[in-house]
């Protein structure tokens, strides 16, 4: 009796493959070959896929109670957190989560950025990284204006108003570009409805561009703390078990830090002037987007005209400098791969670069603190102003001069043979 059941499963198994290859899909998974010296580091791209389905899954049920119009839209998220059963629960994970999706992230980022991720043959994997990335951006800046409370208004108010700056290039293409984002001259019922419509889609095509980035990892595998190639069989070991108990692991504590700011400060991250309903009529004396976007937004406001030396002929203004720039902090990083062209793509074997490079790191970390503080508020007596020209400075002289100088003067510590006598090496050094 057993052997004609299982006969008859393998049967409908194979038929089923023929069509659909879903089991064959499911033993590469179990059998895909990594780098056996991968660490914890690694466990990023999957909280970050973790936190997209949370997103996902708590937005859809959001959704369902949500009333995209300016006279309603904040009354029924009040009603969501009082009146709908565990809606006090969705509203607040998904609030929280848009925050831990962005902070592993940008972990996952600093990692690629350290370990040389983004150099050959992973170019492509890169790219669609940024992309992703791009898009995050764009769904959570929608999102931030769906509860409809001040600083929902108001930011959506100064973010779009950036698009005017390019009236200044050609006659128009700002103002054209802000109405058609706006549905209209301001922000009003056709934004409301717009951004409701794109923050719900969004997500999907986010899921999307991560099948393609997951696919692209497939095609070399991944990167790993040496920089080095898999050379022989023993240098790699199945994803499974190994790593999915690592992951595992990283989801417990992932969901440790998540929970505890959903279940003991929903709000921290959050800003308090959003919990009062949009007015038109009143400006928030400190409009500030959400933390995730703070370092972006100081390289915007500290940018200054750029003026031709001796001439006081103003070239570009600030508002179009600040634009400029705050897009091509992010548009840089396509260019990692040819910026950056030493041999070595382990940071761990380039003594300067490391020193470079948590500075960048540090300094990215300064322009965030910078984009939550007033302008005309000092560190230590000396205005945020100047100190965020300092280091939306560094932040670009760090790809545009300082890797290509490091690609071409830095000499790197001895690499290790391979990937198994690093992990030989590393155990025997541990003992």
């Amino acid at each position: 009796m057993n052997n004609i059941l299982s006969r008859a499963v393998n049967t409908g198994m194979d038929w089923f493959e023929k069509r659909l290859p879903v089991f064959s899909f499911m033993k590469h998974q179990g059998e895909y070959q990594t780098p056996r010296n991968l660490s914890y580091a690694w466990n990023f791209g999957s909280l970050a896929g973790i936190a997209l389905m949370i997103q996902i899954v708590t937005g859809i049920f959001l959704a369902m109670n949500y009333v995209p119009h300016v006279d309603h839209a904040f009354e029924s998220v009040e009603r969501i957190m009082r009146d709908v059963p565990y809606g006090w629960l969705l509203r607040y994970t998904h609030a929280v989560g848009a925050s831990m999706f962005f902070a592993v992230v940008y972990c996952h980022i600093i990692r690629g950025l350290y370990y040389g991720s983004y150099k050959a043959p992973r170019e492509v994997l890169w790219w669609f990284g940024i992309i992703i990335f791009l898009v995050m951006m764009g769904t959570a800046f929608m999102g931030y204006v769906l509860p409809w409370g001040q600083m929902s208004f108001w930011g959506a108010t100064v973010i779009t108003g950036l698009f005017t700056a390019f009236d200044s290039i050609i006659d128009g293409l700002g103002t054209g570009l802000q109405t058609l984002l706006l549905g209209g001259f301001s922000v009003d019922n056709p934004t409301l409805n717009r951004f409701f419509a794109l923050h719900f889609l969004l997500p999907f095509i986010l899921f999307g561009l991560v099948v393609v980035h997951v696919v692209a990892l497939h095609v070399h595998g991944s990167n790993n703390p040496t920089g080095l190639d898999v050379k022989k069989k023993k240098d790699t070991i199945p994803f499974h078990p190994y790593y999915t108990i690592k992951d595992f692991f990283g989801f417990g504590v992932f969901f440790i830090v998540f929970f505890g700011f959903v279940f003991f400060a929903p709000n921290y991250l959050g800003h308090p002037d959003n919990y009062i309903p949009a007015d038109p009529l009143v400006t928030p004396p400190h409009i500030v987007p959400e933390w995730y976007f703070l370092p972006f937004y100081a390289i915007l406001r500290v940018v200054p005209d750029i003026v031709i030396p001796f001439t006081g002929i103003v070239l570009m203004t600030s508002k179009l400098a600040g634009v400029l720039a705050m897009f091509g902090s992010i548009l840089i990083l396509f260019f990692l791969p040819w910026l950056d062209k030493h041999p070595v793509r382990s940071g761990k074997y380039r003594p300067i670069f490391k020193i470079a490079f948590w500075l960048f790191v540090f300094n990215g970390l300064l322009l965030g603190y910078i984009g939550g503080k007033s302008v005309d508020a000092t560190i230590f007596g000396v205005s945020t102003v100047i100190i965020g020209r300092a280091a939306a400075l560094y932040y670009f002289a760090y790809f545009i001069v300082i890797l290509p100088i490091l690609s071409k003067l830095e000499k790197n510590t001895p690499l290790p043979e391979g990937i198994y006598e690093d992990v030989k090496n590393h155990n025997e050094g541990a003992k």
